[in-house]
């Protein structure tokens, strides 16, 4: 474990500027403005699990990314180490997704987070976090984002701390081939790989099949992986054999957007601050299932004690 760590949780990504939307994107109406993007959620539910979190961003300098900023302080995200450059926002938009399949529509590229590079890295930060938290979207919005991403990931690893990577793969920024790719260079730097089984083992392992998926990952280098299986549970692999976990109980199915997001957060928060995988996923797990009762990545993020409830509920 790394020590006299200023952070438990560091993320890095981009922040997105976020309009949702309960009907479809077609009608254009009744868009209600946040904010989120993988990054932002995933750092989140960290701070919501209890742990520390630092976000490693670049924000355009304007009166949106003023209130992006105020965002992500309202979260318990530390913003110190926000870059505020020219530029412009990432914005996405989305339907109200009650039955799981994601409707986005980017409009991201050249945004301000897009160059970060490794240059930009607060390197001393990073290498004393306890854990880290990177995915594949900060690896398919760019080159340089990508080498920051492999960078932060070596600082981590090196210094003995945890690295979760969600290969988080999105059809409409990246092939599955380059996908792969990212995800075989990251893969002998991390702690744990979150895949979501089949949206990401198909396109990237070749595999619908979650205990297939997990071993794959661990021939990649990972130490551990968890696959997601939406509504049919988890299975972890930590090098023994695949163990099942069941599903957590969703009371309230709203929106599914970001419940990967918050579960990959919980999980890297909960390593850092001492759980074992198993139990550090269970709090995933239970965790995203809450978070379907809000619109938008960060409409609901549930507090660690409702998680710990809803878990054992399960």
């Amino acid at each position: 474990m790394v020590s006299n760590a200023q952070y438990d949780v560091i993320v890095l990504g981009e922040v997105l500027v976020e309009l949702s939307s309960p009907h479809s994107l077609s009608e254009g109406r009744d868009f209600k403005l946040s904010f989120s993007g993988d990054a932002l959620n995933g750092a989140a539910a960290a701070a919501q699990a209890g742990a520390s979190v630092g976000i490693v961003t670049r924000v355009a300098q304007d009166e949106l990314g003023d209130a992006l900023v105020n965002r992500v302080a309202e979260l318990g995200i530390a913003t110190d180490l926000i870059q505020r450059v020219p530029g412009q926002h990432g914005v996405y938009f989305v339907m109200q997704d009650p039955g799981g399949t994601h409707d986005f529509v980017y409009v991201r590229r050249g945004s301000a987070a897009a160059g970060l590079g490794p240059g930009d890295l607060p390197e001393r930060e990073i290498a004393a976090a306890r854990s880290l938290l990177v995915g594949g979207i900060a690896c398919a919005i760019s080159e340089s984002c990508a080498a920051a991403v492999e960078r932060a990931a070596t600082l981590v690893s090196e210094a003995g701390g945890t690295v979760l990577y969600d290969p988080n793969f999105r059809r409409r920024l990246t092939s599955p081939e380059e996908g792969a790719a990212a995800l075989q260079r990251v893969a002998p730097l991390a702690s744990v790989i979150t895949p979501s089984c089949p949206a990401d083992t198909e396109p990237l392992l070749g595999t619908a099949d979650p205990a297939a998926a997990a071993a794959a990952c661990l021939e990649l280098g990972a130490k551990a992986a968890v696959v997601t299986r939406g509504g049919d549970g988890a299975v972890i692999d930590r090098g023994d054999g695949p163990v099942a976990l069941p599903p957590a109980p969703a009371p309230e199915i709203v929106d599914a957007t970001g419940a990967g997001d918050v579960l990959a957060g919980t999980i890297v928060a909960r390593l850092a601050l001492g759980d074992d995988l198993e139990t550090a996923a269970r709090l995933g797990a239970s965790a995203a299932a809450l978070s379907l009762s809000g619109q938008g990545g960060t409409g609901h993020l549930p507090p660690l004690e409702a998680a710990r409830d809803n878990a054992v509920a399960s």
